[in-house]
């Protein structure tokens, strides 16, 4: 299982799938460039450098082919990836994602009003208003809203209250990015498309568009869970990949 991370965040953010899922699955995480460990990104970011850098990690690792699980801008380069080279692919996982890149960067008004907070104001309004980002407002209601920073910060590998510089080019590289009228070529290939019903981000409607898109995708929609889905409800997230994967690997024998 190969998973592919989103915006602004390093491999370490696919910890909880790691830990749960490693007993049963060869897994890796990486960084994509200009976060945690990887090497900073020069000049104009694409779609295309971020599947490159993920084919050349496989090719590293001595996989043909893998299983890849990508959330949000990891789902996009997921799909990309499937398009580009699908006999490297044996199954796509795609949570909180998009058709396309236009809808990660759209501007609605609680996106500018949450995102303009994440930005100004002191370090632990920009905490709060980043954990508004990830979380349903059930899982913020009456927490301890200074220990769920400090675990998700963690998970994050930076505080909350800061943005990586990449994100921005992160962005820009998915605001020019649109293969919806490709998708229909990954009819067939196991797929598996996740949204929770909170996610202002990755709207529900965008993952049913998208299963909509690639024949034969299953959707599943987790009740009172937002963007920070994998790891806010990490236990049903993992059993999930694992009846998907598990599916996909008994219909390879058949």
């Amino acid at each position: 299982m190969l998973f592919i991370q989103g915006v602004g965040v390093p491999g370490s953010g696919w910890s909880p799938q790691l830990e749960g899922l490693s007993d049963r699955f060869q897994c890796a995480a990486f960084d994509h460039r200009g976060l945690g460990g990887s090497s900073p990104v020069k000049g104009r970011l694409e779609i295309a450098d971020l599947v490159g850098d993920t084919l050349a990690l496989m090719d590293h690792l001595g996989w043909a082919d893998a299983h890849l699980v990508g959330h949000s801008m990891g789902g996009v380069i997921a799909q990309q990836l499937a398009l580009d080279a699908r006999t490297r692919v044996r199954s796509l996982s795609l949570l909180c994602t998009f058709c396309r890149g236009k809808d990660a960067v759209r501007l609605s008004p609680w996106i500018a009003w949450v995102g303009l907070r994440t930005r100004v104001g002191s370090r632990p309004m920009r905490r709060r208003a980043f954990l508004e980002m990830i979380l349903p407002p059930s899982q913020r209601r009456g927490a301890d809203l200074v220990a769920l920073a400090s675990h998700y910060g963690a998970l994050f590998g930076r505080d909350l209250a800061e943005q990586p510089p990449v994100v921005m080019k992160q962005l820009q590289a998915l605001a020019g990015h649109d293969q919806r009228v490709r998708l229909q070529e990954l009819g067939g290939l196991p797929t598996l498309v996740v949204s929770g019903a909170e996610d202002r981000l990755a709207l529900p409607r965008y993952g049913r568009a998208l299963a909509g898109a690639i024949r034969g995708a299953r959707y599943y929609q987790f009740a009172d869970a937002a963007h920070g889905l994998p790891l806010a409800q990490p236990e049903q997230v993992n059993s999930l990949l694992a009846q998907h994967l598990a599916a996909a690997e008994a219909g390879r024998g058949k």
